[in-house]
């Protein structure tokens, strides 16, 4: 089993109040750098970070090439009502046994990693606007708005050099699903976020006012 936490994790302490942050966008949109920047400027807080890609659905059934055609998208490819369980046990001070998921396999693992609460939760996903219920437990939206042209070129260098995949299948799922799910899924649900960032972690600007919004909502927290 593997542990995972941030050092300014207190462990076995009771969470009374938690302020949760989602951070959406399109595939490749400067998200995660965005999250990490977060972590980053709340490095004296308690923080935790949960991405929505942990949770998609097992596939055990299906061969791997079979798994490769799935499209991974569309809001039934997550489960959703186990990252919202698991969110909610964390705001009671639950420790969590949350899902791996294999980029490589195309497929959940067999292992799992414990979670702790946290003061501060941050929810990184594309699709994490989509659902009501989810979206109705954050404290702040934040929806990562970046150009489609530069998107593909971050997704076909990540997934070429870090996820095993080739230029041709990379572009060819954009064409089929990826652009698709973006334009019927994810690009209506930045009408939820209370605050848009261009280029996300890289307008340093935006990022500044944001984690004053983000202290200011902590505090009435408190």
């Amino acid at each position: 089993m593997i542990t995972a936490c941030c050092d300014t994790l207190l462990w076995g302490r009771m969470i009374m109040n938690t302020t949760i942050i989602g951070v959406a966008g399109g595939s490749a949109s400067g998200k995660s750098t965005l999250v990490k920047k977060l972590c980053e400027a709340f490095v004296e807080e308690d923080v935790l970070v949960l991405c929505h890609d942990y949770y998609y659905k097992a596939n055990d059934h299906l061969s791997l090439e079979e798994r490769k055609k799935l499209n991974y998208d569309h809001p039934n490819a997550f489960d959703t009502d186990m990252f919202v369980r698991d969110i909610l046990s964390l705001k009671a001070g639950k420790t969590i046994e949350r899902p791996v998921y294999s980029f490589v396999e195309h497929n959940r693992l067999q292992e799992k990693v414990t979670v702790r609460p946290a003061k501060v939760i941050v929810l990184d996903g594309i699709l994490i606007f989509e659902n009501k219920e989810l979206r109705d437990l954050m404290n702040v939206k934040v929806f990562v708005d970046t150009d489609a042209d530069i998107r593909l070129a971050r997704r076909l260098v990540r997934d070429v050099q870090e996820r095993g995949r080739n230029m041709d299948s990379v572009l060819a799922q954009y064409f089929s699903t990826v652009r698709p799910m973006h334009e019927d899924f994810v690009e209506p649900s930045k009408r939820y976020a209370d605050l848009i960032i261009p280029e996300g972690g890289f307008n340093s600007v935006a990022l500044s006012l944001l984690v004053e919004k983000i202290r200011s909502v902590i505090r009435k927290e408190e």
